[in-house]
């Protein structure tokens, strides 16, 4: 019985030894068939694609507390308004500021890590943006850049880094750690508005670098200056009217130049200081009014412009009549589309209609001009 209970338990270890190495051909098989396919390759770009969607939720929260936020400058009262020397208002300041909190040297870490996201990411590189949206502000250039966001080759700072009109003297590596990470084929971007209108923004931008593309979102000016007004107006009440801080004599009807609102308006003025560092065919020049009209139809533009396959498309958008404006469709596993904010898409105050035709009369030859200088005519009548 001894010899018979041995020859049993050496023929269950022989056995146990070949189900051993049996699992083991089988995991090893497995593992090669995997990676003849991709999916070695695939594994770590998912997992990025997964790191880099948290990331396009932390730019959303941080652009929520920033419009929570109440803006650190004040406007002038009305009769410092009426006398001012500068070309500036409240909201388009050339000097630096105070530096916005989300913009710190180590926000994008920092904020991540007590949010609970993970910023050990070891996959991509930060590059300098290849393509900036430099204006114009309340032209659509918020509802550009979120739609340029769902292009898989698109990675966008969701804030605005004012680099090269407020902090430039943070230097370059500052703002190169302000970029998210990308994989080679991916665009890096930013939008800052207030760039077309600041005089030492094109210089400093081709200092970085004289092949990044430019994009600018343009708008009737006159209807641009409304809603510029519309916004100041519902940050500070008491802001004189329209009317008083367009025109310099209500009687003669002279144009404010000095005022911001009207100022921005100036597109050939603006643009002829760009091109003094960049050709004409680094620019595209984006239709305000076309990217509500057909979203899918500028998109389609900015891809080919920026060398990206068209996916950004007619699918992807519904008309909020609310808003006056596209909205993007309910992204799958969201409960709801994706609008701009509350301070989009905001009832405009009457202005006296003179005052309007005195404007259209005063932008008149500056647009023509832009419409020579640019090749496209944006029918602003």
């Amino acid at each position: 019985m001894g010899c018979s209970g041995c020859r049993v338990r050496f023929n269950f270890g022989k056995v146990l030894s070949k189900v051993s190495v049996f699992f083991t051909m089988v995991l090893i098989f497995t593992y090669f068939f995997y990676c003849l396919t991709g999916f070695c390759d695939s594994a770590p770009r998912t997992l990025y694609r997964q790191q880099v969607s948290d990331y396009d939720a932390l730019d959303d929260h941080r652009r929520v507390l920033d419009e929570l936020r109440p803006s650190p400058r004040l406007l002038p009262d009305a009769q410092s308004q009426r006398n001012r020397s500068g070309s500036a208002d409240a909201e388009q300041v050339d000097t630096p500021g105070p530096f916005p909190q989300h913009m710190s040297e180590s926000a994008n870490e920092e904020s991540a890590q007590s949010n609970g996201i993970p910023v050990s990411n070891t996959f991509g590189t930060k590059r300098f943006p290849q393509a900036i949206i430099i204006g114009v502000k309340k032209g659509g250039t918020r509802a550009l850049l979120e739609f340029l966001r769902i292009h898989p080759d698109v990675r966008a700072v969701g804030a605005e880094p004012h680099f090269f009109d407020r902090f430039y003297d943070k230097g370059l590596e500052w703002y190169r750690n302000l970029m998210p990470r990308t994989l080679d084929g991916q665009i890096t971007m930013e939008k800052t508005p207030s760039y077309f209108v600041t005089k030492e923004a094109p210089s400093r931008v081709c200092t970085m670098n004289c092949q990044t593309k430019l994009i600018v979102v343009v708008r009737d000016p006159v209807t641009r200056a409304v809603s510029d007004y519309t916004q100041t107006l519902s940050k500070n009440p008491g802001l004189p009217s329209f009317q008083s801080l367009a025109l310099k004599n209500y009687t003669t009807g002279l144009i404010d130049t000095t005022w911001s609102a009207v100022r921005i308006g100036l597109y050939a003025k603006h643009l002829e200081n760009w091109l003094l560092h960049f050709p004409l065919s680094h620019f595209l020049f984006v239709s305000g009014e076309r990217l509500v009209s057909d979203p899918a139809g500028e998109m389609g533009r900015v891809q080919d412009f920026l060398g990206l396959k068209r996916v950004v498309s007619d699918k992807h958008f519904y008309f909020n009549q609310t808003k006056g404006f596209p909205c993007l469709k309910k992204p799958e596993g969201s409960s709801r589309p994706r609008c701009l904010g509350k301070s989009k898409g905001r009832p405009h105050p009457q202005i006296p209609s003179e005052v309007l035709q005195r404007l259209r009369d005063f932008y008149r030859p500056f647009n023509h001009r832009f419409y020579q200088m640019s090749g496209q005519d944006f029918g602003w009548e």
